[in-house]
């Protein structure tokens, strides 16, 4: 049912894709849809998500994503520029082509660039961001109310051609890489009894401008190269001076077909220049502001919830590959409950605790090290500061760092515990009066004040999910909070609902932890079942993909360690963690189990 489809986009797909790429973006669809003749139609049409997906993953060229550190330091280095990269797509985009610009979010690059003219990828990213930051080195905003729309096109070409002159006089290997990217437009090829040639005439201006040997030879053409040339080897311009002599330009060069509706394009669009929208601002409200996409302010009845959700992929072991992009996440903060219940918990197990203690107390780093040469500390270091009284009255400068502290040297570690909250914790096991919910807060709240007693980082997290399109996860204590009332209300409130869709959970708790500084990042999962979800009908591909997050966490120098109380557990949990488990089969002993497993992890 999607070869109609498949057909209709070859074109496009022949242009973005190599054959091998073609062919991996092709059986991926009939792998997947082969029985949705919906969902197949779809694909093939490039309507849905994961088509779209899966045909970014394919394409052939440089792609910013394997290059934006590199890209960043570039910026920092040469252009003392730290503005966020946003890179968009020109892949799906047919009627209106996307074009870079920046603005207060920052700068909109292009996710992949192929090799063009001898000059690489990498190089296309570089002309570009250096032709941006010069903008933003060197462009002062005008008013747009006072120019016409032609006299601002011409002003955006002079003053483009004005700030990549300033570039290349501060990197002058830039205009290598400038010329070979700037079109080459031929003076005969427009003609103005026919169409609109403005923009023909101003992109000659401009490569003439770049090449001394441009060969071009209207009168008008050479007497403005001329005057801008004599413009920039002063040592004094701006924006505005270039604005005047586009204008006048522009009044020199004017023909009637100027106003035509065909406008004439080919050789006039420079594609790593911006659009120019941040040289303009507008006092009077109008058609123009639109097209800059600026952002739109809520209505009084609009409301924002949340952030945005953040994008994970998801292992299929069928085809040993990533579904890219596939799985969307929603982070949250619980809201706040009863801090009181969670103290009652506390008092409840009361002996636990005190048991618990003596073990804190033999974990607690003992030995301390010395820290000497401190401007500021706890006591006098004596020899130091008998070395710079010596100094003081010989007449030099003594050593300020006369004192010296002390701090404790042994544990360094950084844990996260990730609470299963799916529907499945709410029962309640045979012979116990509690649901595995109530024992696992119970369980938590003994656990969060014994790593809160030892000094531990420690940050608690739950998750569930709702199909692929809404897995939630929420913060109930972060790194930087401590054992307070507000964390205890927050345990107080969990509630547990949907299904258990665990490798996203996985990959998000360590993006948290891999920020962490500490020689020591262990990520612990309370769970009590296997990952599933009510759109998965295969039972081992779940599974298959926590086994994939565990082996990149792994990578990441973070330990993950599982504590199930599924009694069947042993059928799976090894799969997805290895030896790296404890089935506890009497769950009523979980607020015991899980404090004495964190510290026989951690000793």
């Amino acid at each position: 049912p999607g070869l109609p489809d498949l057909l209709t986009r070859m074109p496009q797909l022949l242009n973005t894709l190599s054959l091998q790429g073609i062919r991996n973006w092709t059986a991926y669809g009939l792998r997947h849809y082969s029985d949705h003749p919906d969902r197949q139609r779809d694909y093939f049409s490039l309507q849905s998500a994961d088509s779209r997906a899966i045909l970014q993953r394919e394409r052939h060229g440089t792609l910013f994503a394997d290059h934006e550190r590199q890209l960043d330091l570039y910026m920092k280095a040469l252009w003392q520029d730290k503005e966020h990269f946003v890179p968009y797509s020109s892949a799906f985009d047919e009627l209106r082509k996307p074009v870079p610009y920046y603005d207060a979010l920052g700068i909109r690059v292009p996710d992949v660039y192929d090799d063009h003219n001898g000059i690489s990828g990498i190089n296309r990213y570089r002309a570009l961001l250096a032709h941006v930051a010069a903008h933003k080195r060197w462009t002062t905003p005008q008013i747009a109310d006072n120019y016409s729309p032609f006299q601002r096109i011409a002003i955006e070409f002079f003053e483009d051609s004005r700030v990549e002159h300033l570039a290349m006089q501060v990197y002058p290997g830039l205009r290598e890489i400038f010329l070979a990217l700037h079109p080459v437009p031929k003076e005969e090829d427009c003609h103005p009894e026919k169409e609109s040639c403005i923009r023909h005439r101003l992109a000659m201006f401009s490569r003439a401008i770049l090449d001394p040997d441009h060969g071009y030879k209207n009168p008008d053409l050479l007497e403005f190269v001329d005057q801008f040339n004599t413009l920039i080897a002063q040592d004094e311009h701006s924006t505005k001076d270039v604005a005047a002599l586009a204008i006048s330009y522009i009044a020199r060069t004017r023909r009637q077909a100027d106003l035509a509706a065909n406008i004439y394009f080919t050789d006039t669009e420079v594609d790593y220049r911006d659009d120019n929208r941040h040289m303009w601002r507008f006092i009077e409200e109008g058609d123009e502001e639109e097209m800059f996409e600026e952002e739109r302010r809520p209505e009084s009845d609009e409301e924002i919830e949340g952030l945005p959700p953040r994008h994970y992929p998801e292992w299929d072991y069928k085809s040993k590959t990533f579904r890219p992009n596939w799985v969307s996440l929603y982070e949250s903060l619980h809201p706040g409950g009863d801090a009181a219940h969670i103290d009652e918990l506390l008092a409840r197990h009361s002996a636990l605790a005190k048991r618990l203690k003596q073990i804190m107390d033999l974990l607690k780093p003992q030995q301390t090290v010395r820290v000497r040469y401190q401007e500021e500390g706890s006591e006098l270091d004596l020899d130091v500061a008998i070395r710079s009284l010596i100094d003081f009255k010989a007449g030099s400068n003594p050593d300020p760092r006369i004192n010296m502290s002390h701090r404790t040297d042994g544990r360094d570690i950084a844990v996260t515990l990730l609470i299963d909250l799916s529907e499945s914790i709410n029962q309640t096991p045979e012979g116990c009066n509690q649901t595995i919910l109530e024992l696992s807060q119970e369980a938590v709240a003994l656990l969060g004040w014994s790593i809160e007693t030892l000094g531990d980082e420690f940050a608690i997290a739950g998750f569930s999910s709702n199909t692929r399109h809404e897995v939630r996860y929420q913060h109930i204590k972060g790194f930087g909070e401590h054992w307070d009332d507000e964390v205890k209300g927050r345990l107080a409130a969990i509630k547990a609902g949907y299904s258990t869709r665990m490798g996203a959970a996985l990959r998000h708790s360590g993006h948290y932890l891999s920020a962490r500084k500490a020689d020591k990042k262990l990520l612990l999962v309370l769970t009590d079942g296997e990952p599933s979800d009510i759109d998965e009908p295969d039972e081992k591909a779940l599974i298959q993909d926590a086994r994939k997050a565990v082996q990149e966490l792994d990578q990441e120098g973070i330990y993950t360690y599982c504590i199930n109380l599924d009694p069947h557990a042993d059928d799976y949990v090894a799969d997805i963690f290895g030896n790296q488990f404890t089935v506890i089969d009497r769950v009523e002993r979980l607020p015991e189990k899980l404090p004495q497993l964190f510290m026989s992890l951690t000793r």
